[in-house]
């Protein structure tokens, strides 16, 4: 996620007049040159929608359900038993995140708000193992609630759609004409992050200055997304936003920066914002990251001197976490205090953030007046 700038505005959705669907019901039983076939489709799907709704993914109802209980089980505890599990009493960014700790924000002498918590969750390393980083990090061992079978489905989930992404990042990989594994080698203990959000109930207008989560990218290579309810709108191929409503046995699959300068801008990161739409409504966005200390830069047969100068090297990681650190004050809290120490740059705003057609016409429409 991240906060809005200040050039941001709110304008009105349109809808699909289909929505585009990629199946992977019968990957397995197809030979060679099918898959192929298969995986440039998926990449034609993205470049012409920039997102897509999977079906045939493997993961049955019942898990999803399950997880949706656990995660109500959890939303529904008492204050005082969610505080016991508040990400800032983890080192490795994990656990509650309360609608008090993002909530509300101010920008341009305006005051926002956004109306969710969540638990969060990531690649979950056991202790002593050498790849948790020292102090506050990314990488590291989950923390879990002590609630009866939330840490079972949680984990089978997450290790579901986990291999779901590594599937289909090797579709990605074939589709975009790489080796097998180049871009899985860099998948060991990634920064993998799961959420269980639940955006509350509110009578607040869908404007500006109220979100259920205000425009963004995502910062890692993709993210598949399952949810409960209506609110979420992409930015289109076309540069417009656009109703994506959930659809019963399919996930929706957005790309992410990652993905976007490894394939040197052939792919782009996938724009999309939550609505505020009032009703209680929950989703599980799972976000497939790489290795925290991945250096991502265009990848054969992409990298040519021109992307490589669209995309700078950057390591995967301090993208990500310099980014979280942007979203959570927390973390800017402990900056301040001197016990979280950066030492990389935090650019003010995503670079890979874009805004519609209908924003930009505003944007220049305010500049005049």
């Amino acid at each position: 996620m991240s906060q809005m700038t200040g050039s941001d505005v709110f304008t009105e959705a349109q809808s699909w007049e289909s929505l585009p669907t990629v199946d992977i019901s019968d990957w397995a039983a197809k030979s060679d040159e099918e898959k192929i076939a298969a995986a440039l489709n998926v990449i034609d799907v993205v470049i012409t929608k920039g997102f897509f709704y999977l079906s045939g993914h493997g993961i049955g109802q019942s898990k999803i359900e399950d997880v949706y209980a656990a995660s109500k089980a959890f939303h529904n505890q008492p204050l005082e038993y969610k505080e016991r599990y508040h990400v800032k009493r983890s080192m490795h960014h994990r656990g509650w995140v309360p609608f008090s700790e993002i909530g509300q924000f101010e920008k341009d002498n305006e005051s926002h708000q956004v109306f969710y918590e969540s638990f969060d969750l990531s690649y979950d390393l056991k202790p002593g193992d050498t790849r948790i980083q020292n102090g506050y990090g990314l990488v590291g061992p989950n923390i879990w609630p002590d609630l009866p079978n939330f840490r079972s489905c949680v984990k089978t989930y997450y290790d579901s759609v986990y291999d779901l992404g590594r599937d289909l990042l090797r579709i990605f990989e074939l589709g975009l004409g790489m080796e097998e594994g180049q871009l899985l080698r860099y998948i060991n203990a990634p920064t993998s992050q799961l959420r269980l959000l639940n955006y509350l109930e509110n009578d607040a207008p869908a404007d500006e200055f109220h979100h259920g989560i205000d425009a963004h990218s995502d910062f890692e290579c993709f993210t598949i997304l399952h949810a409960t309810g209506p609110g979420l709108q992409v930015l289109s191929s076309e540069g417009h936003w656009v109703e994506t409503p959930p659809v019963d046995d399919h996930f929706i699959v957005l790309i992410g920066d990652v993905l976007e300068a490894w394939s040197g801008g052939k792919l782009t990161a996938t724009q999309h914002r939550v609505v505020n739409r009032g009703a209680s409504r929950c989703s599980l966005p799972f976000f497939f990251g790489a290795d925290f200390d991945c250096v991502v830069r265009p990848e054969k047969p992409f990298d040519t001197q021109r992307a490589r100068d669209r995309y700078p090297d950057f390591v995967a990681g301090e993208h990500l976490w310099g980014r979280t650190i942007k979203v959570f004050p927390y973390l800017r809290n402990l900056i301040d205090s001197g016990d979280l120490k950066v030492d990389f740059e935090i650019a003010d705003e995503n670079p890979f953030k874009r805004i519609s057609k209908e924003e930009e016409a505003l944007l220049k429409q305010r500049s005049v007046t």
